[in-house]
């Protein structure tokens, strides 16, 4: 049986995007340090190995999102019960994208994402940490 794909990931990118703030990279970098805010870096731990961290920021594996945060959950995360904005980011936006618009469903208030992700965060050159 062949399948028939009627929504497309860039279809439910565009969607969660209209629903959710997203903050341009030079407003997220201006935000780094602040402690108020969470970054939430959703990427697989190798591309946080081969392409670098943002300093500071918490990795939460995209898998893992719904789990960590629900405070019900046997794999809950403190730091999602924090009094902060969490600023969730992935390589280019698209899983964030999508993270941040699950996350405000949940109740998780405030939230936000970096347009472009963390290759808008190295290109505009927001603080990043290589491997060694």
């Amino acid at each position: 049986m062949t399948q028939t794909i009627t929504k497309h990931v860039a279809d439910l990118v565009a969607e969660a995007e209209r629903e959710i703030e997203t903050l341009p990279v030079d407003q997220a970098i201006a935000l780094h340090g602040d402690p108020g805010i969470v970054f939430v870096d959703l990427r697989d731990i190798r591309e946080l190995d081969r392409d670098g961290r943002v300093p500071g920021a918490f990795h939460c594996p995209r898998g893992m999102l719904e789990f960590w945060i629900d405070p019900a959950s046997p794999y809950h995360k403190p730091i999602f019960a924090a009094d902060a904005k969490f600023v969730f980011f992935c390589a280019a936006g698209a899983r964030s994208a999508l993270s941040t618009l699950t996350a405000k469903r949940m109740g998780l208030a405030p939230v936000a994402h970096v347009g472009g992700g963390f290759g808008a965060w190295r290109k505009a050159g927001g603080p990043i940490e290589l491997k060694v």
